[in-house]
This record gives C-alpha cells, sequence and structure tokens, in this order.
C-alpha cells in the first residue's frame, strides 16, 4: 500500500502535478461557494471561454499564453459585472459577454492563414506538463487569490446572502461583486493548466455544491468545499496516474461522483419555503 501511494512521487513532474492540484483543487473549491450560493454556476465556463481570446491574440502579438488569456478574462469578468448593474440580468450578461469573447477569438484565429497553436492543453488541461515556472505561478496566483478572499471575508459574507443589508451597513456591495469576479477570473486561468477550459467550471461548481448537500451553515460550508476539492484533486491524480486516464477529466469525475454520493445521503430538502436555509 506504501509503495502504491509513493510510486508517483519518484517522477518530479509527478511531484509538481500533485502540488499544483492540490493548490487549484483547494481554491477552486473555496471561492466555489461563492459561485454556488450566488448562483453563478455558468460564469466560470463563460469566462474560461471567453479566455481564448486572449490566447489567439497572445500567439499573434508574441506574448504569453497565459498572460493574454489573464488579460481577456479579467475584462470580461469586469463587463459581466458591469452589464448586469446595469438591470440586465447576470445570465444574459454572462452569455453575451462570453460568447462575443469567444467569436471574436475565433474570427483572429480565421484569419491567420497558419495558426497552429495546439489548444489541447487548454481545452482539457495539461497538469502532468507543470513546469517550475508554472507552479511558482500558480503558487503566486493562488496566494494572491487566498489573501484577498480573506481580507474580504466580511463583505463576501453579508453581500452573498443580502446586498442590501450590506448596503445599508456601510459595505461598497459594487466594489465586493466587481473583487470578486476579479479574484473568479484569477483562479480559472490559474485552473486552466490543471483541467482546462471545458472542466474548469466544474471544479469550481462540484465540490461546493456537493458541501451544499451536507452542510447549512457557511463556515463550515467553505471548510468542506475545500476538503472535498483537495481529495478530489489528489485521489483523481492518483487514480489517472493507475488507470493512465486524463487527469483532468478523472478529477473531474470524482467529484461528480462525491456529489451524487452526497445528493443521496442527505437528510434535509436543499430548500425551504423561505429560500435557502444557509446561515453563518
Amino acid at each position: 500500500m506504501t509503495d502504491a501511494l509513493l510510486a508517483p512521487f519518484q517522477y518530479e513532474y509527478m511531484q509538481r502535478a500533485f502540488v499544483a492540484a492540490l493548490v487549484v483543487g483547494t481554491l477552486c473549491s473555496t471561492i466555489g461557494v461563492y459561485v454556488v450560493l450566488r448562483k453563478l454556476s455558468f460564469i466560470g465556463d463563460g469566462i474560461a471561454h471567453a479566455s481564448f481570446a486572449g490566447i489567439v491574440v497572445a500567439y499573434l502579438r508574441g506574448l504569453d499564453y497565459y498572460v493574454g488569456a489573464l488579460i481577456v478574462a479579467v475584462v470580461t469578468a469586469l463587463g459581466i459585472g458591469f452589464v448586469n448593474r446595469r438591470g440586465v440580468a447576470i445570465d444574459t450578461a454572462i452569455g453575451v459577454l462570453f460568447t462575443g469573447a469567444f467569436a471574436f477569438g475565433v474570427f483572429l484565429m480565421s484569419r491567420v492563414p497558419r495558426y497552429n497553436v495546439d489548444l489541447q492543453s487548454f481545452l482539457f488541461g495539461n497538469i502532468l506538463g507543470v513546469s517550475r515556472a508554472d507552479l511558482w505561478l500558480i503558487l503566486g496566483l493562488s496566494l494572491i487569490v487566498a489573501v484577498s478572499l480573506a481580507l474580504l471575508y466580511r463583505a463576501l459574507l453579508y453581500t452573498t446572502f443580502d446586498p442590501v443589508v450590506a448596503e445599508a451597513s456601510g459595505i461598497r456591495a459594487g466594489f465586493v461583486d466587481y473583487a470578486l469576479l476579479v479574484l473568479l477570473a484569477l483562479t480559472i486561468i490559474i485552473s486552466l493548466e490543471a483541467v482546462g477550459i471545458v472542466l474548469v467550471a466544474a471544479l469550481l461548481v462540484t465540490p461546493a455544491a456537493t458541501a451544499f448537500q451536507l452542510t447549512r451553515r457557511f463556515t463550515r460550508m467553505l471548510v468542506l468545499s475545500a476538503a472535498i476539492g483537495a481529495f478530489c484533486a489528489v485521489a483523481g491524480l492518483y487514480a489517472s496516474y493507475y488507470l493512465q486516464s486524463a487527469s483532468g477529466a478523472t478529477i473531474v469525475l470524482l467529484a461528480t461522483i462525491l456529489f451524487f454520493i452526497a445528493l443521496l445521503f442527505r437528510r434535509r430538502p436543499l430548500l425551504q419555503s423561505s429560500g435557502t436555509r444557509t446561515t453563518r
């Protein structure tokens, strides 16, 4: 048993992959709690697909692909917030902005006769290909997001459950909403190397949705979601190593299995007549 657990660590690329998976799984699952409670489950998929335009622009300008993806992801996230605060429903704002950005990327790509960028790693992730430089970038950006979430904890808590009362209490709900969108964009770009554009939304939503089946206390939900995300990331990477399967897909499939297990064994209804019964 010990040999089976330690076998992957004989390879340096697996050591980096486990660190990256643990960080990404924990971070996505933590910020995913706000995504689930604010009913923004579509936003992860939207921003991730919008970042494709940034990859194409970076290719045309000879820049790092992830820098281009990050810039477009942040701009798209801020655009979603701007349109939503002008009275457009959040799901509509997400749909308009992400499809527009994605179409822009496809348009630019179609204008380049010899566009030869391999999109496989961007679409489905390549966590086994994480280099030392990539790992340091993931750790640095993750630290920024984690510290920001900690500093905004109280503001995020109150604006998530009652933005009107939060505004009356002196909390700048608009600023908090924009900050969360930017942090989401950063988290999505951090996760692209691990799970790719296609699967990043699942890693944001599924562990938090699983935790939501098991507790109605906000702090417990944060901790439980982070633990589920970390477990799925590490266990999924182990499983992909022995099954010789795609790492990102295996991680997400494991998270999905845990969600349905939690759904089957949950003993209380998700919604009461008065609304979602989630407390601090």
